[in-house]
């Protein structure tokens, strides 16, 4: 084994720098990652640029790095589901599994959570990473390691569409053509929605969002009105979305969705914004628009329905599921691909904002993909 353990780490807010680590030593129930893709979320450009990102804040140096895939190289004594050369792709978030939302299926909730990059928690974005084995998820071969990688993403717009009660037929809005906006249209595709306008401030996002199914876009330019904007979405719409799901944290992108949708929907807010926002609460409320909020995603027995039909919410299994089917591609999103070595670069050009999804490749670029890749 190389002792090479280059690492990406965020010393403070503008200083990302790549310094050598020791290879971690792994618990019975772990296995240790040879890293190969690792995407760059926005969370970790708030991170880089102004050591915080809502309210989780960078107080000490962290390893950056949670959308990712790598190769199993060792295992604990007590790991039966995995062996050395798997390829994986990693749920980042391991919770305490004994806590009541643990125990209720809400682990994603648990406070005790250790989350990759999210302080105090280091991430993956080096050579060589530990992590519990029972959150490694094994890479049917004809999936790639970049697809393994998006899968966290997609997670959320999976979880973000389910809190929605996305079904088949359903009119649903999404505010925000970035990556997470751009996934969840992917998944509410998947899930059956027929009728999607998705809304942004970029038109070549808009356009890209067009090419992965988005049934309407809606450019927002600084002249258009709250109101306008509404009448526009509806109009275009052709109906008053049954679910809206704002994908920015913006201000002005959740008070779009609680506006737009109709009486009786659900708003979902997935964005991560300003800590308190002014948005118009009693006009949803008295039009019963129940608003969710989503963190993450999350496997999940949901109490209610257990009792009834055994139905299973499996974000990151549902994932995997949806992309080896073919049903989601999600190949299209990585727009830039950069070495280990290139990390700063990759982080200049996520913050500018050039394409959809950076990759950057840990190892050499397809090393454990299968030739047709």
């Amino acid at each position: 084994m190389s002792q090479d353990n280059l690492t990406a780490l965020l010393l403070k807010p503008k200083d990302l720098q790549l310094v050598q680590t020791k290879i971690p030593e792994i618990a019975e129930d772990e296995v240790l990652l040879r890293m190969d893709c690792v995407g760059i979320c926005g969370s970790d450009v708030h991170y880089w640029q102004t050591g915080a990102c809502g309210h989780f804040v960078l107080k000490e140096p962290m390893v950056m790095g949670h959308e990712a895939s790598g190769v199993v190289a060792k295992i604990g004594s007590k790991v039966k589901t995995l062996k050395p050369g798997d390829r994986v792709a990693i749920e980042p978030g391991v919770p305490c599994r004994v806590c009541e939302f643990c125990k209720t299926g809400r682990y994603h909730l648990c406070p005790d959570i250790a989350f990759c990059a999210t302080p105090p928690f280091h991430g993956n974005l080096v050579r060589y990473y530990k992590h519990a084995a029972d959150f490694c998820y094994k890479l049917p071969d004809h999936v790639s390691m970049e697809e393994g990688a998006l899968l966290e993403p997609l997670s959320v717009g999976i979880h973000a569409c389910r809190r929605g009660g996305v079904t088949a037929g359903a009119s649903v809005l999404v505010l925000g053509a970035g990556p997470i906006g751009l996934v969840t249209l992917l998944a509410a595709r998947a899930m059956g929605a027929s009728n999607i306008l998705i809304t942004d401030i970029l038109q070549s996002r808009l356009d890209f969002a067009a090419k992965l199914g988005a049934n309407h876009t809606l450019l927002v330019t600084r002249d258009l009105s709250e109101a306008d904007l509404v009448r526009k979405v509806h109009e275009l719409m052709g109906t008053h979305p049954d679910i809206s799901i704002d994908a920015s944290g913006a201000q002005a992108t959740v008070r779009g969705a609680l506006l737009a949708t109709k009486s009786g929907g659900v708003a979902v807010l997935v964005g991560m914004g300003s800590p308190e926002l002014t948005v118009p609460l009693a006009g949803a409320v008295a039009r019963e628009v129940d608003i969710r909020g989503i963190f993450r995603y999350v496997n999940e027995y949901p109490i209610a329905l257990s009792m009834v039909s055994k139905s299973i919410c499996l974000s990151y299994p549902i994932a995997l599921s949806m992309v080896s089917s073919g049903l989601i591609d999600v190949k299209p999103l990585v727009t830039h691909h950069f070495s280990m070595e290139e990390t700063l670069q990759a982080y200049e050009t996520a913050r500018r904002g050039d394409g959809i999804k950076v990759m950057i490749h840990v190892q050499p670029r397809d090393a454990n993909n299968c030739k047709k890749f």
